[in-house]
């Protein structure tokens, strides 16, 4: 319909280049004014942090200019209001200059757009002195959402070479500006180095004038549009020319860039999703098996018989059967479903049968990714596609790790109750299944010549089973290889956490690399280098061997397509059966090395990583070797399809939003370093030794969460913890040291790594770790013994602390040096020391008389407990307060020792039962006690939860004669209160210090010996020769009595 009133002269007519430049001149305006104007008026004031200041630091960070003062604060918000029209009016611009028909990319990247404007004024209004919580939220998705809209622009942009370019350095300015930013923040952080936070703020300014940068060269293709106002009712005077309407037209005919290839379907890219996510359970299920089987052997101290859970690893050989075979090829999506099963696995709680419907959930994954692989050889890029998801899924896997602290949230060791997200993993595994095998696979071999030649089968099977070994046993978990390299304090190396991220990245664009360039991948020049990184990695430590680790890392990635491209075009059951059989071998072969004095012939590979090491390189080379001659045919490759680029796209995107999560995680999780102890105002250190069984409860559930109860209740300052060491396959390659360590606010030494050949020692500590060294102690015969000596920093005093594991009791040579050369280690110490250990010794009695003694010069916490035999703690040159031994039999079958230091008081505590509360009152808790407590008065609550029964009393009304001791348990209170008084806790069951419970022999059990010699004390002896032993008639659970003294 034709307009009411004829078209009259246009008022105004601006070219678009002019968006831009008013978009940049605003935003460089409202950060440059700020930086002006705060550097002019509070200068000191914003260069200083949390641990310098001027003239230390004297550049100022963006958050401290833009958000922490006024007036410069307001100088930033104003400018950046006026930012925001053109801000808008560019994404509008960019979405009109690159929209296409049927192509949902441009209106995808003009919602990432609209959405880092809408975050941006987040960050912008709200300062991180207003919500430091929410500033933070507002610029970790500005961040996030960065990543997708500079591809996207780079995907979408108009053939102009100009401008192609300057996005290109801008761009990678802008991401090569985070490995410094990061270095420096780690060492302002971490290090809390001099002067970093000042090169930080830097590469912080750098990063914002890149970022707006890069949205500047739009003008260069703006220069094309122009803006008008017309007046279409002729009530204006404006006279200036019209724009002819075919400049817009003729722009928009202009070809796109197309980055990463035609067209943008969101169908396509849930495919890939789900190709990824069905390989994400893949590498769930693999590494998850290692980690059942372990709790056999472990709890059966030998070989139980439940290891030949890991044939099931094998299960690709069972194709040789030809109506298997045929099944798995022609109907790969059963085999997927029934390896379903394995996420439903933790509904079973029953260990033995939740570990057989693991291995039944392993057997037909193996077959299902096995055979999908084999179907899709005859199509090129649908094996690519799988090819690419499967490494996907190994990152997945990883990065859900580095998320959960080192532990896959739908292994079958988790639940909801210790962070487990098994019910959504199942879910989404259910759609993915569904989704990714809707199309039936393509079988034939058209895609390989049938007259090329093809490398030898065996040599490819090496290959798979090499690769599949090096991937696990060093990339499924981001903090692996950072623990081969980890040498104690002060930090010399990468930490987990951030630098995990890292391991990821190169995960990432080791597959990228092999994905477009798979002939220098598989090139043995891509060969050696890995194998330099490979030695390094294995023989250096700190960086260096780091570094060699990013190396073969990126190397196990690029050479994945080279190799299991190859490997297809063999026998399925022959090369994969073999390759899994060998993967089997070699992760015995690695449980050797370390447990060489369990299992038969272990002393001959004892303590031979490198040779591990060597087969596996020697593995992978035999398959780079049959891939080369396969590669040697002088056949082409097929010329990638424009469906194939397109799809290869999407994997794309799926691996840089990995990554952007990967770093988000690091961001998150970064360590605070600001931990103090409990007990501060009093001086006091607790500390404690707890041997924890690699972190698998009695019930073969991840206990991590719990030990964190329990030390949290103890209020622990300092705690060792022994047989630790979780960075195997069979252990899951998992480290407790990340939760434990982060929940509880301490600082953490994992101990010698796994390279060490040790069952793993550790140490938390809420004081600062100064200094430590790793010792591997004497052991000619038995299992190495390792010991952390470290020096901390408690209240301003510098102490030592010693966590130790001696040899076991059948390798007597081995404790008495071992005795030897700890007992002189801590008698050259000039310091206070304290050892926390595992001694395998008798009180008073063999080498107990050599760790005291005046050669060491070490007390033990309490000579008169005849009750122990292998945990103990000795100290020297401390004021020993308290000592208490915690059984927690339902995490471990190992108790816990406490012991308190420097400066403590303590308090009595009775216990009560149903039944019995008037025997307690006559005969434990007399109102008319003469003593220096006073009259206390009392406050009861006896409850009989059915939970807290032992073991094999199954109700309330079952008979059992019992003895119960009334306990004694600490308070600490600032010294000179004198007898007034409180229990610092309410009476509430399920802790230490105030609070406690208690069900019997085998249930919780604490116990506290305290010195009578102190005149505070006397009373207190006084009162505790009125304590006595109550005869109960029926199974009781007990809550504390509060006992408040006034």
């Amino acid at each position: 319909m034709a307009p009411k009133f004829k078209d009259g002269d246009a008022v105004v007519a601006v070219n678009g280049k002019w968006v831009s430049w008013a978009h940049t001149v605003a935003a460089y305006a409202a950060f440059l004014s700020a930086l002006v104007v705060g550097m002019s008026l509070h200068f000191r004031k914003i260069v200083q942090n949390e641990h310098y200041g001027y003239p230390d630091e004297w550049f100022p960070s963006v958050s401290a200019t833009i958000g922490d003062r006024y007036p410069e604060r307001s100088f930033f918000q104003v400018f950046i209001a006026i930012t925001s029209g053109p801000r808008f009016a560019l994404v509008f611009l960019w979405y009109i200059l690159t929209s296409r028909p049927n192509s949902a990319l441009p209106k995808f990247i003009a919602g990432v757009g609209l959405f880092r404007t809408f975050t941006c004024g987040g960050w912008t209004y709200v300062t991180s002195t207003d919500d430091h919580d929410w500033h933070d939220i507002f610029m970790i998705s500005y961040l996030v959402a960065t990543l997708p809209w500079t591809l996207g622009c780079l995907a979408l942009s108009p053939n102009n070479r100009r401008a192609v370019k300057y996005r290109k350095i801008l761009a990678s300015c802008f991401f090569g500006t985070l490995v410094p930013l990061i270095y420096y923040f780690i060492q302002h952080k971490v290090h809390k180095v001099a002067g970093a936070y000042t090169k930080y703020a830097f590469f912080e300014w750098s990063l914002i004038l890149f970022d707006v940068g890069f949205d500047a060269v739009t003008a260069l293709d703006f220069d094309a549009f122009e803006i008008v106002v017309r007046d279409v009712k002729g009530i204006s005077r404006g006279q200036l020319k019209t724009t002819a309407d075919s400049v817009l037209e003729k722009e928009k005919g202009k070809p796109v860039g197309n980055t990463f290839g035609e067209g943008f379907f969101w169908t396509e890219i849930i495919d890939a999703a789900a190709d990824a996510y069905n390989m994400f359970v893949f590498w769930s299920l693999w590494t998850a098996l290692g980690v059942l089987v372990w709790y056999f052997p472990l709890w059966h101290m030998g070989i139980s018989g439940y290891e030949l859970a890991i044939l099931s690893y094998v299960s690709p050989v069972l194709l040789v059967i030809p109506s298997l075979k045929s099944a798995a090829t022609r109907n790969p999506r059963l085999f997927h479903f029934l390896s379903l099963s394995g996420l439903l696995a933790y509904k079973v709680q029953d260990p033995a049968n939740r570990l057989f419907m693991t291995t039944f959930a392993v057997s037909c994954s193996c077959i299902a990714w096995s055979a999908t692989l084999y179907a899709e050889r005859a199509n090129g890029s649908r094996l690519e596609s799988r090819i690419f998801a499967w490494g996907i899924g190994l990152i997945m896997s990883s990065i859900a790790k580095f998320a959960c602290k080192t532990n896959n949230p739908i292994w079958p060791i988790m639940h909801a109750e210790n962070g487990g997200w098994n019910k959504l993993g199942l879910f989404l595994g259910v759609l993915a299944v569904l989704r990714s095998h809707r199309r039936p696979p393509t079988n034939g071999g058209d895609y390989f010549p049938s007259s090329g030649r093809k490398g030898s089968s065996l040599f490819a099977a090496f290959g798979i089973g090499g690769l599949l070994f090096a991937m696990h046993s060093l990339l499924s978990d981001s903090s692996t290889m950072i623990a081969w390299v980890w040498e104690g304090y002060p930090v010399r190396g990468p930490i987990a956490v951030p630098h995990g991220a890292l391991t990821i990245l190169a995960m990432g664009a080791g597959l990228i690399y092999g994905l477009y360039y798979p002939g220098v991948a598989g090139s043995w020049t891509a060969y050696g280098i890995a194998a330099i990184g490979a030695a390094l990695l294995t023989c250096s430590s700190h960086w260096t061997g780091f570094y060699g680790g990013l190396i073969l890392a990126f190397y196990l990635l690029a050479v994945t397509p080279v190799l299991v491209s190859s490997a297809v075009r063999h026998s399925l059951p022959k090369t994969f059966g073999i390759g899994f059989f060998l993967y089997t071998f070699l992760i015995l072969f690695h449980v050797w090395v370390v447990a060489y004095a369990f299992v038969p012939g272990g002393p001959l590979v004892r303590e031979h990583t490198d040779w591990i090491m060597i087969t596996t390189m020697l593995s992978i080379g035999a398959g780079v070797f049959s891939a080369a001659v396969t590669n040697s045919s002088g056949t082409k490759s097929k010329i990638v399809s424009p469906n194939g680029k397109r799809q290869r796209s999407y994997f794309i995107y799926i691996l840089a939003t990995l990554q952007l999560i990967s770093m988000a995680i690091a961001y998150l999780r970064f360590p605070t370093n600001d931990y103090v102890p409990y007990h501060k105002e009093d001086k006091v250190a607790t500390v404690g030794i707890w041997t924890v069984h690699f972190g698998l409860d009695n019930d073969m559930w991840s206990s991590e969460r719990r030990m964190r109860n329990v030390i949290q209740e103890l209020e622990l300052d300092v705690i060792g913890l022994l047989e630790s060491d979780n960075q195997r396959i069979i252990m899951g390659n998992r480290d407790m040291t990340q939760v434990l360590a982060e929940d509880l606010g301490m600082y953490a030494d994992f101990g010698p790594g796994p390279n060490k050949h040790t069952w793993g020692s550790a140490l938390l500590s809420k004081f600062p770790i100064v200094n430590s060294t790793h010792h591997l102690l004497p052991s000619p015969v038995g299992e190495l013994a390792p010991a952390i000596h470290a020096t901390l920093d408690m209240y301003g005093e510098l102490v030592d602390v010693v966590v130790f594991h001696s040899g076991q009791e059948e390798d007597p040579e081995d404790r008495r040096l071992q005795t030897e050369y700890l007992s002189k280690l801590m008698g050259s110490s000039p310091r206070p020391l304290i050892l926390l250990s595992y001694l395998v010794t008798k009180p008073l009695e063999g080498n107990y008389n050599t760790y005291v003694s005046e050669l060491s010069g070490m007390k033990d916490i309490d000579p008169t407990d005849w009750d122990r035999w292998c945990e103990y703690i000795l100290y020297k040159n401390i004021k020993r307060t308290g000592y208490a031994r915690v059984s927690r039999d339902s995490i471990t079958d190992t108790e816990i020792q406490v012991s308190l230091a420097v400066h403590a008081m303590f308090m009595p505590i009775a216990l009560c039962g149903r039944g019995a509360v008037s025997s307690l009152l006559t005969n434990c808790c007399d109102r008319s006690a003469n003593s220096s407590l006073g009259n206390p008065s009392l406050r009861m609550r006896c409850d009989c939860p059915r939970k807290w029964y032992q073991k094999g009393v199954d109700s309330p009304g079952c008979s059992a004669d019992r003895e119960f001791a009334v306990i004694v348990i600490m308070s600490l209170m600032s010294p000179g209160i004198g007898n007034k008084c409180h229990v610092k806790r309410s009476a509430n069951p399920g802790s230490f210090s105030g609070r406690l419970r208690f069900s019997g022999s085998l249930g919780y059990l604490y116990i506290l010996r305290c010195e009578d010699s102190k005149p505070v004390m006397a009373g207190y002896s006084r009162y505790l020769s009125r304590l006595c032993t109550v005869n109960l008639n029926q199974a009781l659970s007990y809550n504390i009595l509060s006992l408040n003294v006034e």
